[in-house]
């Protein structure tokens, strides 16, 4: 499926050491050397620089270093899709899972769920949460996963080419870093924000965000907004690290172990619900159905 170079070359760059990525590898260092030369070569790059410290990535190698984890992981993740797609089971509901769209309010509904449909079953299929995973899985729901569970509105759903059904209106948080002056606060007023940087994701992405914003560039400037692209855990380590304040929800709370979700005293809030296929098969139809029966019921 990929190269097996890349993965010797992320061992070379995480250990530092040809010597150390060969005793990981179980081969020799020599082995790892020509692996590395036959990988420089193929690409026409040079991934390190060979210093009397030891190895250092270069500025292509950093760039490699990142593309190389999400094509491994992609690979990975291909193969999982492509045994899913080879089952047909009648009843199966597959659940596409990962840190940002957590399927635990599934599970919470399911002893409702199975009351109405008992041989409907489960399965949980993890992914990735990069930007391409998101562009495909969500423009290809039902194929190799029926349903994802996450925040959105009509925007996002042209955008990403799915469906949704709403399960309610998630309000709108902040995440900070549990070593934030904030964390030791219950929930924030808006001047607790005063002079605080602000994540959100950026304009046009979805109109409930962009009412939050454009009411903060009106009425409170004190706090500083600056956009950002994409919600991946790279964006949860800038706000632990920078101590920025984060635009989250109540469902992340344990995507981060080092971030604590408050709630904000504005009346801001973002549909949450159910990413499908705009054209579900039956059995999704049947399972969506059920999920809004036993919404309406509690």
């Amino acid at each position: 499926m990929y190269n097996p170079q890349l993965e010797t070359f992320l061992r070379v760059a995480d250990a530092g050491s040809f010597n150390k990525a060969a005793v990981e590898s179980f081969i020799t260092p020599t082995a790892v050397i020509k692996q590395i030369n036959l990988l420089e070569e193929s690409l026409g790059v040079s991934l390190f620089e060979r210093t009397h410290r030891g190895l250092l990535l270069t500025e292509a190698g950093k760039s490699m270093y990142q593309d190389a984890k999400y094509v491994i992981q992609y690979c990975k993740d291909s193969v999982t899709r492509a045994k899913n797609a080879m089952k047909t089971e009648d009843g199966l509901i597959r659940i596409g899972t990962s840190p940002m769209t957590p399927a635990s309010v599934l599970l919470e509904l399911w002893p409702q769920i199975h009351e109405q449909c008992p041989a409907m079953k489960f399965q949980l299929v993890p992914f990735d949460n990069t930007p391409e995973n998101a562009r495909e899985i969500l423009g290809n729901l039902g194929q190799n996963i029926d349903v994802v569970a996450g925040i959105f509105d009509d925007t996002m759903l042209n955008l990403r080419r799915c469906a949704g059904v709403r399960l309610r209106m998630e309000p709108i948080c902040c995440a900070v870093s549990i070593h934030h002056p904030l964390a030791g606060k219950k929930y924030l007023n808006l001047e607790d924000l005063y002079g605080q940087k602000l994540l959100l994701m950026h304009r046009n992405w979805s109109r409930y965000v962009d009412e939050l914003r454009n009411d903060l560039l009106e009425n409170h400037s004190q706090i500083q907004i600056q956009d950002f692209d994409f919600y991946n855990m790279e964006i949860f380590n800038r706000c632990e690290n920078s101590n920025d304040v984060l635009m989250a929800f109540a469902g992340w709370a344990n995507v981060h172990p080092l971030l604590k979700i408050l709630p904000v005293t504005w009346e801001y809030r973002i549909p949450y619900g159910l990413l499908h296929s705009p054209k579900p098969s039956n059995t999704v139809k049947k399972f969506l159905a059920a999920v809004q029966n036993t919404i309406h019921e509690t």
